[in-house]
């Protein structure tokens, strides 16, 4: 299980700064970690400051 904690995540007993590097510690291959673990997108208008942001 991937925990997330103040500085990052942990996995496996090891601390990473990002979900892209935990994907490629599991794969030897780069992965979007988001992408890999299967989280959502963000909404569009979130990311691209909509109204809210």
């Amino acid at each position: 299980a991937v925990t997330l904690v103040e500085d990052g995540f942990e996995y496996g007993g090891a601390s990473y700064p990002s979900l892209t590097s935990i994907a490629h510690k599991i794969t030897g291959a780069h992965w979007s970690g988001p992408r890999f673990f299967g989280l959502p997108k963000a909404a569009q208008s979130r990311s691209k400051g909509g109204a809210d942001g």
